[in-house]
Parts: C-alpha cells; structure tokens; sequence
C-alpha cells in the first residue's frame, strides 16, 4: 500500500469510526506484532498516524 492509499484508508476508517478508529488501527497493529506480521503492524501503525493527524492530536 503506498502512502497515498495508507491516507485514503486513514480517512474512510476515520469518517466511518470517528474517535474510535485509532484506537481500532493501533489493536490491528498490536495484533500483527502478535502475529509476527512486521510489515502489516507497519501499516496499521501508519494509518493509526494518519488517523491522529485528521483528529488534529499532537501527540508522540
């Protein structure tokens, strides 16, 4: 998934889970560590970033 896809996805799942889709990104990306899934776990934790940044957050 390029990083104009990871954007896109961010979005859908944010306008689709509002508040609650990072922390359903940062499961999916806990869950694909667990699974020894390194470059899935990269991806949710790109998308949860993604996510952050719509929410207008300004965490680390």
């Amino acid at each position: 998934m390029d990083h104009k896809d990871l954007v896109q996805y961010a979005r859908s799942l944010y306008d689709a889970h509002g508040d609650r889709a990072e922390a359903e990104a940062a499961q999916k990306a806990v869950s694909a560590r667990d699974q020894d899934k390194p470059g899935e776990a990269a991806k949710w934790t790109s998308i949860r970033e993604h996510i952050r940044e719509l929410r207008g957050a300004r965490q680390t």
